[in-house]
């Protein structure tokens, strides 16, 4: 069945690339697209960036990669770690500068300035789904840590990241995969140029993208993994002038192995990839329509986007199995919203403010979520027994911002920003009585010194505070009711050199602190708020690409991250102490033709996983390859994913839960395992 839909629809992408083919071949005066050349993190950005830990990663860093999810294409970002503790369809596990970041929390994710985020979700603050990525049609990421980025608002306390979509493909592709435990994948993009008329250097061309996914998973209970997304892009523009429309949408349904409780795999009772509720899973989907321009005249430059978004999730989940009875503890969280918004933002460059060299950045932000049935229920299989809460939440907001850069000397420069951000809550209507509108407002200075360059070096210090949201429906509570805003500070120290030719490396020290930590509670499946935390830690990465066939790079993250005023349990659960990444390739780069080969060692360290630290997590060491062959239009390769077959695991909580054969509950360890080893095979057509 599965793979009879599979088949149908690479006979479909084939087919359709034929079709697209066989026009391209005719005569045209379309002209040819140029091949774009970029070197992602190992770009030489001295001069044209305000901090060591900003960068840019493009499709040379994260598809040389073997990702065994796409979220991994965070990873690109040095100190990220991407995990998951469910079903393939529920976002992912995301870990960075000692923050247990949870599905998004705290770090804010947006694609061509379209949040990604969803603040008083159903799930958890800041719930980020990548599943309607398509990673091939994204060109670059575009990525920033800390509170020191006056244009990053809400949520972006441990950084922030965007995706670029390409607005016109180098070359249209068909890619099909398939591989272990039911994995398939069809794909088929790319332009098709449209006449631009008379004006010579204008590009105008529609982009596309339809992908068809379905993974079981190496699961007792198979995961049914069944994704669809597709993309059109309207562009018309060149390298001053830009106006896109963009329409995607994305579907998906699965069912889940939650995380299981060690006790019951020490005692033989479970596998390691069995689970305690077979019904658990959900489904979701997201369509959005993002239209965007920049102009610049002169010296002057213009950045706007408008944005619509329909969004829902049914999400069924069972952490604690049978605290409530033998019907089991299964819950239910759901939601239906609309999100509204766009950005403004105006640039003079060049201008000469008090005998200054300077640039003058001004912008404006506003975003509203209409979320209507945001629910909490207990079920059984799926089924409604109860209604926890169920509440329709409107949460509006709006923030404006300046920057100013002034060049002071060759070698001195200073970046001043100023934000600042006003929300409303107001619960529509609910099932839980006494619940009052809510407006709050904040102001979140920001400052960055660059000296240099000398000898090819930088140095940034950077401060600057910002805040995150919390979940509408506890801020407009009348009894004991949540901050709306948090605030939250930040410092770094860095380094950027490039002394060393075909060498780039960065350091950067930092130090975070934060008004209220947002904690996991396993029996509710989400964050809620908790003391204060401080982190400090220093991050090294370097990126070697001495020729064209050989590359290297590593990732070195160290964190000491604390709950503020919490006596002896002042450890953050799930912070993660010490995290490594590094990788090779060699043979043909990019789209050379020829043999190539990757390897990429990802590692962290035991955590606490509660806040008295008696309880510690497992240390993770994930090591994935890949090797194949390009000729011309043409490419085959396999990737190798958890090549040690290492019995490691994605996520480990503490908490209790109790099995349907005990008496009470009981404290134990909970886990989700790493995938086993597999092997996934791909061919690629260019045209």
């Amino acid at each position: 069945m599965h793979l009879s839909r599979f088949i149908s629809s690479s006979l479909l992408a084939l087919a359709l690339a034929g079709s697209i083919a066989a026009q391209e071949a005719s005569p045209t005066d379309i002209p040819t697209l140029p091949e774009v050349v970029v070197e992602g993190k190992a770009s030489n950005l001295l001069g044209t960036t305000d901090g060591a830990s900003k960068g840019r990663a493009t499709q040379e860093d994260f598809l040389s990669r073997p990702l065994m999810r796409r979220g991994e294409i965070l990873e690109t970002i040095p100190g990220v770690i991407i995990t998951q503790h469910a079903g393939g369809g529920k976002a992912n596990q995301y870990f960075l500068r000692g923050f247990n970041l949870d599905h998004g929390t705290d770090f804010s994710i947006s694609l061509d300035g379209m949040p990604l985020n969803m603040r008083t979700h159903a799930h958890g603050q800041g719930y980020t789904d990548l599943n309607p990525l398509i990673p091939e049609l994204v060109q670059a990421i575009d990525y920033a840590k800390g509170t020191y980025t006056a244009a990053d608002g809400d949520l972006s306390t441990a950084g922030s990241a965007n995706f670029l979509l390409w607005d016109m493909m180098p070359q249209n592709m068909v890619r099909l995969e398939f591989g272990e435990h039911n994995y398939y994948r069809a794909l088929i993009a790319g332009t098709m140029p449209i006449q631009a008329g008379e004006n010579e250097g204008i590009q105008q061309g529609l982009t596309y993208g339809l992908e068809q996914n379905y993974y079981d998973g190496p699961w007792a209970q198979a995961e049914e993994f069944n994704r669809w997304n597709g993309l059109l892009r309207y562009f018309r523009g060149d390298e001053d002038n830009k106006f896109s429309i963009t329409f995607m949408g994305y579907r998906g349904t699965w069912t889940s192995t939650d995380q299981i409780p060690l006790r019951a795999v020490n005692n033989g009772t479970l596998d390691r990839f069995s689970t305690l509720d077979p019904t658990a899973g959900g489904e979701s989907q997201r369509y959005s329509l993002n239209v965007a321009l920049e102009h610049r005249d002169d010296d002057v430059v213009t950045r706007a986007n408008i944005y619509g978004i329909y969004y829902s999730l049914d999400l069924f989940s069972n952490f604690t199995y049978f605290t409530k009875g033998p019907q089991g503890d299964q819950f239910e969280q759901s939601e239906q919203r609309w999100v509204f918004g766009g950005q403004l933002s105006r640039t003079w460059e060049d201008r000469d403010i008090f005998g200054i060299e300077s640039d003058l950045t001004v912008g404006f932000q506003t975003r509203h979520d209409l979320i209507s049935d945001i629910g909490l229920y207990d079920t059984s299989e799926r089924k409604r027994l109860a209604t926890t809460r169920q509440d329709d939440i409107w949460e509006g907001s709006a923030g404006i911002y300046g920057e100013m850069v002034n060049r002071w000397t060759p070698w001195f420069r200073t970046v001043l920003g100023l934000r600042g951000d006003l929300y409303y809550f107001e619960s529509l209507q609910s099932t839980v009585a006494g619940e009052d509108a809510e407006w709050a407002g904040i102001v979140s200075p920001k400052f960055s010194a660059v000296f240099g360059p000398w000898h090819e070096t930088e140095l940034y210090l950077n401060f600057g505070t910002g805040f995150h949201s919390n979940d509408a429906r506890g801020v407009t509570a009348r009894s004991n009711p949540a901050d709306a805003l948090v605030r939250t500070m930040g410092a770094e120290i860095g380094l950027r050199t490039q002394a060393i030719p075909d060498l780039t490396t960065t350091v950067a020290l930092f130090w975070l602190q934060s008004d209220s930590e947002l904690l996991y509670v396993g029996d509710a499946g989400t964050n809620e708020p908790g003391p204060g935390s401080e982190r400090y830690g220093v991050e090294l990465a370097t990126y070697w690409r001495p020729n064209n066939w050989f590359s290297a790079d590593a990732e070195l993250a160290l964190t000491y991250a604390r709950l503020k005023d919490s006596g002896n349990a002042d450890r953050i659960p799930n912070s993660v102490p010490v995290m490594f990444s590094g990788g090779i390739n060699l043979g043909a780069q990019g789209n050379a033709d020829g043999w190539f080969a990757g390897m990429r060692v990802r590692a962290f360290t035991g955590r606490p996983l509660e806040e008295t630290g008696q309880v510690e997590g497992r240390e993770s060491i994930m090591v994935n390859g890949t090797v194949g062959y390009r000729r011309k239009n043409w490419e085959a390769a396999v990737d190798c994913l958890n090549l040690l077959n290492r019995s490691d695991n994605d996520i480990e909580y503490y908490y209790e839960s109790q099995l349907q054969n005990e008496l009470v509950a009981v404290n134990d360890t909970h886990f989700h395992p790493v995938e086993p080893r597999m092997f996934r095979f791909r061919v690629t057509y260019r045209f």
